[in-house]
């Protein structure tokens, strides 16, 4: 058998003996599904090392991997292997480990031959059924995750629907579906509609604005494991792979298919990041910068420049790292204290000190802190930008500002995050328990990825980039001054002297001890200041006020939207079934008319 169908036959096997071994049947499903995890994280690094290499039938390649889909496939058997091992302990008390387990390893399966189909009906198939596993694993969330499953299934389901389409308008024009030879021309109108509904359906499973209001609702009430897994990096690989694949290889892109793009990444950046300023609620919090840096990887596709592109497809695989890496310790001080409600939490960091360090080397990569993972990849979409400017684009500046900003209400955000669950006072609730480090199963998850935000920072150039990255784009000439492992030893040498000049001052008292206050006003002594209310005064601050509002009604909601749409459509039908028949003669003689007027005009 070829090598390609191991890594998709090997978890989705293993995955229906899950489902059909009885529950009661304890431990079973978790060993089988971590041996399928590393089994299938195994053979892909095995097939990593024969790119590029083919499966062909009838003369035509089905499956493919080469420098683009290589890396990719890489990190999804990663993540797929570590998600299990944290499943371990997250999910005992769960009643559908048997849909869950099964869920997983199909979801691994169907992932990898999404991200190796060479050609466009195979992979609508994984892409589709990626879409029924994603929903069964948010089902495993139990009742309070039905409406976020149904909500997932239809905007998921109907961006498919469009990436049909998008197949069939590329099909009548090539005659072709297979994906390594295609170069489509901008000059045909019908081309540039594939390529809208094709982004269309990327931006979906990326979680892009506007499809991307899945995405908090399945933080809020899916398994955390789920949500680490997919939307926060399966998801945006498999998202942002398609992107690139159109991109470098299936169109020749045009300034108004690049500009689409840019359109769709400064508003995803910018708007997601201040709905997550406002949250209380540490999942969709995290869900939201879920969103928003999704909006960094499309602005880097759509500049053109290869720096840009390398720098769009480097942020996806840095964000998948230090999203699970934040979403698994959000898992982890929910499973240790039953909350994620910001209020009730804080002063966690000294009780779980593996967590919080996690945590905040997670919160510094997103947030584009040098030396890690995170300000590289921004760096790089920045140089993109700038080469935008430097060719004639008058618009560089207004993405380079959303850009810039969106990270700056990033590290703003999180500094709001840290404060309310790691540091200050503890909650009563948190006082009340006796809160201690979560176990082995779940903090080498977190250390791993930690490790990583770490690694493809200081080591970018020599380890990721070098690697993984340019191999896939090519012709990146210019990659700026940024020197990452200089930049780190300076950054130590900064930390040596503080505490060197720290411990030269001996007893010399640098701080003092007050009570809380606002505005000079002393709070009463038992006041608990959280981090809860860092930045409430933009909720009402001139047009946020209404943004704010439109956005908690649902307006900005495509979904809730055409749902209305929906309804109110059926229920100005509805008054016509008044039960005369004479009213429904009326009704399919009007129908046949109109329907004999338009098939006479078109003959």
């Amino acid at each position: 058998m070829n090598p390609l169908l191991y890594p998709i036959a090997v978890p989705i096997l293993l995955g229906l003996i899950c489902l059909i071994i009885p529950r009661r049947a304890k431990f079973v499903h978790e060993i089988i599904a971590l041996i399928g995890s590393a089994m299938t994280f195994g053979l892909l690094i095995w097939i990593f090392t024969l790119k590029p290499f083919e499966f062909l039938m009838d003369g035509s390649i089905i499956l493919r991997v080469d420098q683009l889909s290589g890396f990719i496939l890489l990190a999804s058997g990663l993540f797929g292997f570590l998600i299990t091992l944290y499943s371990f302990k997250f999910m005992k008390e769960a009643n559908r480990s048997t849909v869950y387990y099964g869920s997983i390893l199909w979801t691994l399966g169907a992932a990898c031959g999404a991200l190796m189909a060479n050609h466009l009906v195979v992979l609508l198939v994984f892409w589709g059924f990626l879409g029924i596993t994603l929903y069964l694993l948010i089902l495993t969330g139990g009742n309070l995750a039905a409406d976020a499953a149904k909500k997932t299934l239809i905007i998921i389901g109907g961006s498919d629907a469009l990436m049909l389409l998008s197949i069939a308008f590329i099909y009548s024009v090539t005659s072709s579906f297979d994906i390594s030879t295609m170069q489509l021309s901008a000059g045909n109108p019908l081309i540039i509609l594939a390529f809208i509904l094709l982004a269309v359906g990327a931006f979906a499973k990326a979680g892009a604005m506007p499809m991307h209001t899945w995405i908090p609702d399945v933080a809020e009430t899916a398994p955390i494991p789920v949500t680490a897994y997919l939307p926060a990096a399966l998801d945006k690989l498999l998202g942002i792979y398609l992107l690139g694949r159109m991109c470098l290889y299936m169109f020749e892109m045009s300034r108004l298919m690049n500009l689409f793009l840019m359109i769709v990444g400064s508003v995803t950046i910018i708007a997601a990041v201040m709905m997550a300023l406002i949250q209380h609620d540490m999942r969709r919090l995290l869900a939201y910068h879920a969103v928003s840096q999704v909006g960094y990887m499309i602005l880097g596709m759509g500049t053109g420049s290869p720096v840009g592109i390398a720098g769009g497809i480097f942020h996806m695989l840095n964000h998948s790292i230090y999203k699970s890496c934040l979403f698994l310790s959000g898992g982890s001080v929910q499973h240790r204290t039953g909350t994620t409600d910001l209020d009730r939490l804080g002063g966690l960091g000294r009780m779980m000190p593996i967590t919080f360090s996690s945590f905040l080397i997670a919160a510094f990569a997103i947030s584009g802190i040098p030396p890690f993972n995170g300000f590289v990849s921004k760096w790089m979409i920045y140089q993109g930008l700038v080469e935008l400017g430097q060719v004639g684009d008058k618009l560089w500046i207004i993405w380079l500002v959303a850009a810039m900003f969106g990270s700056g209400l990033t590290l703003a955000s999180f500094m709001k995050l840290t404060h309310s669950v790691f540091l200050g006072v503890p909650s009563q609730s948190v006082e009340s328990k006796k809160i201690k480090e979560v176990g082995i199963g779940m903090t080498v998850p977190m250390v791993v990825l930690a490790l990583l935000c770490v690694i493809f920072g200081i080591f970018a150039y020599s380890v990721p980039l070098k690697n993984f990255i340019l191999p896939a784009v090519g012709n990146v000439s210019y990659l700026g001054i940024w020197d990452p492992g200089l930049a780190t030893v300076m950054i130590l040498v900064g930390l040596v002297v503080g505490l060197f000049i720290y411990y030269l001052m001996g007893n010399v008292k640098i701080g003092r001890e007050a009570n809380s206050f606002i505005g000079g006003e002393h709070l009463p002594t038992e006041t608990r200041v959280t981090g809860t209310g860092f930045y409430n005064t933009i909720r009402e601050f001139g047009l946020f006020r209404y943004l704010y509002r439109w956005a908690e009604a649902k307006w900005f909601d495509i979904y809730d939207q055409l749902y209305q749409l929906a309804m109110n459509v059926g229920r100005f039908f509805g008054k016509a079934h008044v039960g005369i028949f004479t009213v429904y003669m009326v009704w399919v003689l009007v129908g046949l008319t109109l329907l004999f007027v338009f098939l006479m005009g078109r003959w």
